[in-house]
Formats: structure tokens, sequence, C-alpha cells
């Protein structure tokens, strides 16, 4: 497998997320709206809400207002500040503001312009907003064009901990533009790419050889090496979410590296690392917690932390102590009556949920934490 370019990715790629009734499809590739027409019927005749930030409205609003206002009813703009610390309630009443304000009825639709905090707190809205109205997932960012904007899960963060409060409420689309990718800075890339390596890391390690090999391409945002890490990323996550939607089970092994950046995102506070980073460290960490317990060969762990490295991510994460990282990770969503449960890898390729006992845990904080540099 390679992500070089190849001429048959030109075309705008289509990658199914199978649930039944509430399947949707994920469109990759370049000026989607203007070469894919699918879109089109979610809002025809319907009032629209695109929700976006300070950062990302400027670059992209403007392309999208138009190509909504040729087809929909009504069109509003609502505009979030930019960043993981407004990912909470009081943000989140600005959408119901002014859906309310402008009178918006039950077949409203949503459209998230955005990164990951733009799409969950979107999403969030949509699963309340008079019981549930449909939306749309635009993402911006690497990070949620392969992983936040897939799979339904949206929410935002409250001071005890990330994610906590939300709900399941799968998009009826997703546009993953990646012509949006070239505006990224080159830290907001690496970011991103941290969730490309955890979907080689979990469930396809041939993937994840064809990520490292192509790193300096994929950094530098080559527009089809980007498209087929897209495209691969969203396959692997799309089977995941189909066989479980609402992590029971399977779906929990995405979070490969979450249980430790959960952490390492509450204890700084939001947004002093991007989320990406925070996985990086996380993913680090866990692959140093799988060799200790003889699930990992020291080959496998080094190839793994030499990708997150070359990738730009920290290595290292936040030297804060055994009880500091105990606290934030009982927060954590797959923590059972305040026991963390880690993701771990049983050899590259295969990813398994479980609990860990605390002699191995100090260890793997006092091996692999200290000053980074982020």
């Amino acid at each position: 497998m390679s992500l070089r370019p190849g001429p048959q990715l030109r075309a705008i790629a289509t990658v199914q997320v199978a649930l039944a009734e509430r399947s949707y499809d994920i469109l990759v590739g370049g000026e989607v709206l203007a070469r894919d027409d699918r879109w089109i019927p979610l809002v025809q005749a319907r009032q629209v809400a695109l929700v976006s930030n300070l950062t990302v409205a400027p670059l992209h609003a403007a392309p999208v207002l138009k190509a909504l206002r040729e087809h929909a009813a009504q069109v509003i703009e609502v505009l979030l500040p930019d960043g993981e610390a407004c990912k909470d309630w009081q943000h989140l009443q600005r959408i119901f503001d002014a859906l309310l304000g402008h009178r918006f009825d039950r077949r409203c639709v949503l459209v998230a312009l955005g990164g990951g905090v733009v799409g969950d707190m979107t999403g969030f809205a949509a699963a309340c907003y008079q019981r549930g109205v449909d939306f749309i997932q635009m993402p911006t960012t690497l990070l949620a064009q392969v992983d936040s904007s897939v799979g339904g899960k949206t929410g935002i963060n409250h001071p005890a901990g990330k994610n906590m409060i939300g709900a399941f409420h799968q998009p009826r689309l997703v546009v993953a533009d990646t012509g949006w990718l070239a505006t990224l800075p080159a830290r907001e890339r690496s970011a991103g790419l941290a969730e490309v390596i955890k979907h080689g890391a979990i469930a396809d390690v041939t993937y994840l050889q064809a990520v490292v090999d192509d790193l300096a391409a994929l950094r530098r945002a080559d527009p089809l090496a980007l498209q087929r890490a897209v495209v691969r990323s969203c396959e692997i996550k799309a089977a995941v979410v189909g066989e479980d939607e609402r992590e029971n089970d399977r779906r929990a092994i995405l979070n490969f590296g979450h249980t430790f950046g959960h952490a390492i995102e509450a204890g700084l506070g939001y947004g002093t690392w991007l989320h990406g980073e925070a996985v990086g460290a996380g993913m680090v960490l866990a692959a140093d917690l799988s060799e200790r317990l003889g699930l990992l060969s020291a080959s496998e762990r080094g190839l793994l932390v030499a990708a997150i490295a070359e990738a730009g991510l920290p290595v290292r994460a936040p030297d804060w102590g055994f009880e500091a990282y105990l606290h934030w990770m009982s927060a954590d969503k797959k923590a059972r009556a305040g026991i963390p449960r880690f993701v771990l890898l049983e050899g590259l390729g295969k990813a398994v949920v479980c609990t860990v006992d605390a002699h191995r845990l100090r260890q793997t904080l006092a091996s692999c934490t200290g000053p980074p540099a982020v």
C-alpha cells in the first residue's frame, strides 16, 4: 500500500458509514461542494445554520454560504470563538440563541464548518434542538476529517473531564474537502497526523507503514497524499462505528492514547495542547505500557514512537506524578467505578481494552513523562 498520489484518487472518493437507516456518506476530495451534488437535497428549501468559528470563517465560509444560499430557504451564520477552551455550555448556548432567534423549525439543518470543537458542538446542538434535527459535517482540519467528524460523537467539555456531556447523533453527510487543509498551520497538521497514526496502530499495520513512508508529504499538505490518508482513516473508523455505534465494546479501541491524552488536556487546561498533541504523547505512554505488559515488542514500540516524533508531536507527557494522572484518568468515559481502563496494543494493528496494575502504570509514567517541547 502507498499513500503516494495516484490518478485514481483525483475523483471524489466516497466512504460509507453503514448504520441501517442512519447510514451516511463521507465525501473526500478537492472542491467537493462544486463537484458533487449529494449535499443539495439535504438543504433544499430548508432553514440552514452554518456554525463556524472566528478563525475558519474568514478563510472558508464565503463560498460555503454562497452555495447554501442557492438552494436553502434561509441561511444564517453562527460564529464561535476558536479553541478547546470554548467547548462549554456558555458557547453552546449561542447556537440555541441563534436558532430560536430566527425561529428555526424542526426541519432545519445545522452545518458544522470547522475543526473538532465546532463539529462536536454543532452536532450536540443538533441532537438537542427540538429533540433532534439534521446536521452536516464540513471538517476543515485534518484531525476532524480523519476522526472527530465521523461516528456521531457530539458534546462539550466539563472542568472535571473532556467530552463528559454529550450525545450520539449521526450527521447526514460528511464533506471532507482536502483543499481546506492547505490553510492549516503546520502545528494543526501534525495534530491531525496523531489520529492518522492511531488508526494504523490499532487496525492496519500496512497502513501505518505507508503513513510512516509518506510523513514528509503529509506534513507539507500534499493534496493527493492527504486524500489517501483521509480515505483510509475514514474506512477504518467507519468499519468500527458500524460494528459498535455507541461504544459498548469494540469502538473503545478508537481511544488508543486517549485515556492519557484526555488527562493531559484536562490537567494542562483545555487548549494549552492541541488534542492531537495530547493523543500523540498518550500513544507513547500506551505503547510503553503495552510493552511492559508483554503485549508489544520493543521494536514495534520503537517504530510507533519514531512515527509520532517524525510527525512533529510530543513524545513526553507532563510530569505530574502518579496521583495526579490517576485523578484525571478516573474520570475517563472508559473507566468503571472510577478505575481507569486503557486501550493497549497486542502487536501493531491489534488493540485491546484492559485494566492494569498500579505498579506498571507508575513505571510507565516515570519513564515517559518529563519536560515536553510544544
